[in-house]
């Protein structure tokens, strides 16, 4: 007998280092406000995970939150704060999954890329001219059986692949040269999109075959919330249908685990409803930006 969905799901969101200049009076980390409320409009409340936590402090986090969510950024895949605490969560969710304990993680972006090396434990992205521009993605044959894309309308997965509605912000990325190059990457994840920099083809949407593991290159959480006027964010009706239906697949994997805080008091301490965001000015990359020591 099937489980009963959790109606409540929390979702940990990894923060990242704050610029060194700012460290001292921002704090020591942070977490872009748009992935919380990209989580919170499908129906989730959101964990901030921080950085530099003793293991064993994030073994009890991730036996009460109900996924992960890597989001974006700029740290070292290999050696940050950020990689580590990356490496500590999906060890645990590999272990989870392998006991029939269900646990999710979406990656985007810098968390795609966090993902790729942490299966194939090498970095093999390469540099592309990807930094502020929309594309459609390339569907591959495995797309539209997907977990990811099966249950999308019609109507959104032809705007997908028909118009310029998937913001990229990176200079590194995944080639098809190196996925299908590679063993442990080609053997654990299905290649769903590919996108292409007028020069080479890159991966840009990937889920695991037999984990609830997906990557995205692209940047769904910007296009509701996100408002610097720069080439790659897109506000068009298909653009906000296309990223509610991405939040809304992960917060429904999100509600098959049955992970929970041991009590409530330790539940809301733990809320990031504990932290304001802060506003950063209209020409900010991110609007606004939680905070942490």
């Amino acid at each position: 007998m099937n489980q009963p969905l959790n109606s409540r799901p929390i979702i940990g969101v990894l923060a990242d280092e704050t610029r060194k200049d700012e460290q001292a009076t921002r704090g020591y980390s942070y977490i872009p406000a748009c992935y919380v409320k990209y989580l919170e409009a499908a129906g989730a409340r959101v964990v901030p995970v921080r950085l530099n936590l003793p293991e064993e402090e994030y073994t009890k986090i991730f036996n009460s939150i109900n996924g992960l969510l890597l989001p974006g950024g700029v740290s070292n895949l290999l050696t940050s704060p950020n990689s580590r605490t990356s490496g500590i969560f999906y060890n645990l969710a590999l272990r989870a999954n392998d006991a029939s304990d269900y646990f999710p993680i979406l990656g985007t972006c810098q968390g795609f890329q966090q993902l790729t090396v942490l299966t194939a434990k090498e970095h093999l992205l390469t540099r592309t001219d990807t930094k502020a521009v929309a594309l459609p993605l390339n569907f591959t044959p495995m797309a539209h059986s997907s977990r990811l894309f099966q249950s999308f309308p019609k109507d959104v997965l032809r705007s997908l692949t028909e118009e310029n509605i998937t913001p990229h912000f990176h200079k590194w990325s995944l080639s098809s040269e190196a996925f299908n190059g590679n063993p442990k990457l080609k053997n654990f994840y299905k290649a769903l999109s590919t996108n292409h920099d007028g020069k080479q083809e890159f991966i840009s949407t990937i889920e695991a075959y037999q984990y609830p593991f997906y990557g995205l290159q692209w940047h769904p959480e910007k296009t509701p919330f996100e408002w610097i006027d720069k080439p790659g964010m897109i506000h068009s009706a298909a653009a906000i249908r296309a990223s509610f239906y991405t939040s809304s697949f992960f917060v429904s994997e999100a509600r098959k685990s049955s992970h929970r805080f041991p009590s409530q008091e330790e539940e809301e301490s733990a809320l990031i409803y504990n932290f304001c965001p802060v506003f950063r000015g209209l020409k900010s990359i991110f609007i606004q930006f939680y905070y942490f020591d």
